[in-house]
């Protein structure tokens, strides 16, 4: 009886394969979102104010970063978690795959986190004048919180490896 229990948890890393799959679903959509808003700025490049033009830039580079996060945890999440990626022999393998064990894929998401918070803080500063202060103040403190947080991990991370 506790073989049959072991190893139906065990065949139950399956059940995490399709919402990976739903990753790669969500990386097309912001593919197709970030396409979207740089066609949409094409024709009005000439009338924008600079300002307004490092906002969609900054927007572009958010779906980009976001876009990265996805790849990363849907890729190293699938490794660590369901099966090993094999692929065949002279296809491309990224550097990183394979390596980033839970520990330091939670490391690199916090990392991602905080730098999409900083890209969203730099749009609301940038935009200040249509903000409200208290608004402001709100994006900032749940930056800090951000930043804080994956310090945090990191730091428990590295003494949890000082122990082993």
């Amino acid at each position: 009886m506790e073989r049959l229990i072991e190893n139906t948890m065990y065949a139950s890393r399956w059940l995490l394969a399709p919402i990976y799959l739903g990753l790669s679903l969500a990386v097309l959509l912001l593919g197709l979102k970030f396409f979207q808003e740089a066609l949409h700025t094409f024709p009005l490049i000439f009338s924008m104010k600079e300002a307004d033009l490092v906002l969609v830039i900054l927007s572009l580079v958010d779906l980009a970063l976001v876009g990265g996060l996805l790849v990363m945890v849907m890729l190293s999440g699938y490794e660590n978690f369901v099966s090993q990626i094999d692929l065949e022999e002279g296809q491309e393998k990224l550097s990183w795959l394979g390596k980033l064990d839970s520990g330091s894929l939670k490391q690199k998401v916090a990392a991602s986190i905080v730098a999409i918070s900083s890209i969203h803080l730099l749009k609301a500063f940038m935009a200040a004048q249509t903000i409200p202060d208290n608004k402001l103040m709100w994006y900032v403190i749940i930056h800090i919180t951000f930043v804080l947080s994956a310090m945090g991990m990191a730091w428990v991370d590295r003494l949890n490896s000082k122990n082993h």
